[in-house]
């Protein structure tokens, strides 16, 4: 085969596949997957977990091809840069034994260490970051950084009817949204950011037919399915005080009543025990406040089209 044709192919592939997973991640032949730079930085807990709600990980130089990719991403991204970007490999378990979020020992995983490194400056550096020119440094894994999240390919994943390869995610006909019912329990604050990250939004509820999909929604996810010790009635959804307490807006700036529905439980909202500034919803679809720094249930909701490229539609 000709050289070029090769070349067009390959390419042809690529974009193929980059089609399979998000539009916020580029795919990268010789890293076998998709990457995507996160510029604004974040400590290595919040890069990390922003990663694994995206449905990737934290992206570490594991082979040569990886390497190139992630050197590519932060070449192009420069002066903002210099001091590099978090990779996933970690001594956060024990102090001294690295490893990448994929349990890779950094002993095999090949590497090469910048100048003075690695130093463990003041007995406080516990992650491991990538410089401009590819080698490594310890960094003080709360200190914020620019970070690199991957996405591995994989034949089993299917873009779905709304437009992600996250099947917990239901298309409903009566709203053309569609919503994912998260069981593991976060506060307000993660709720938000884990819609977010996933290409959504907490749920905003608009009228009496979205209203009647939360209560299903909620009868498929009986308290007695859900793990752990969180008061399993109430989900967190998309309306917040915005710090004024009294007077509730969604997530979008619209006051309840321009959203189309703020039927609130009976005695609610009562800011029990104060506090309670952020919005929920019980099992009967009934509006709730809750304090935002308990962990609840929280129901997501996204357009079929917000992860989809541009010329899927």
């Amino acid at each position: 085969m000709d050289t070029r044709c090769l070349i067009v192919l390959l390419s042809f592939l690529a974009a193929l596949d980059g089609k399979k997973f998000r539009c916020d991640y580029r795919y990268f032949h010789n890293a076998n997957g998709w990457l995507k730079l996160h510029r604004v930085p974040a400590n290595w807990a919040e890069a990390r977990l922003r990663c694994h709600l995206e449905g990737s990980n934290l992206a570490s130089p594991l082979n040569v091809g990886l390497k190139s990719a992630m050197s590519v991403l932060i070449g192009e991204a420069s002066g903002d840069m210099t001091c590099g970007a978090f990779t996933g490999i970690h001594a956060m378990f024990s102090r001294g034994d690295l490893y990448s979020i994929e349990g890779v020992p950094l002993s095999k995983i090949p590497h090469t260490w910048a100048s003075g490194e690695p130093d463990n400056y003041k007995d406080q550096e516990s992650c491991i970051a990538m410089l401009p020119d590819g080698n490594l440094a310890d960094v003080d894994c709360s200190d914020p950084l620019p970070y690199i999240c991957y996405k591995s390919s994989a034949k089993t994943m299917v873009m779905t009817s709304c437009g992600t390869t996250d099947n917990e995610y239901a298309f409903d006909a009566r709203t053309g949204s569609c919503y994912k019912f998260h069981s593991v329990p976060r506060t307000w604050s993660r709720a938000y950011m884990a819609c977010s990250a996933e290409g959504g939004h907490l749920a905003i509820i608009n009228n009496d037919a979205e209203a009647t999909v939360i209560r299903e929604l909620f009868a498929k996810h009986p308290g007695g399915s859900m793990i752990g010790n969180f008061w399993k009635d109430v989900a967190f959804v998309g309306f917040h005080d915005w710090n004024e307490h009294g007077e509730w807006l969604t997530i979008h700036g619209e006051t309840l009543q321009e959203a189309g529905y703020a039927k609130f439980s009976g005695g609610e909202p009562n800011n029990a025990t104060t506090g309670e500034y952020c919005g929920a919803v019980y099992r009967t679809a009934l509006l709730d406040d809750l304090w935002c720094e308990n962990k609840y249930a929280f129901i997501c909701e996204k357009n079929p089209d917000s992860l989809l490229c541009d010329n899927d539609l």
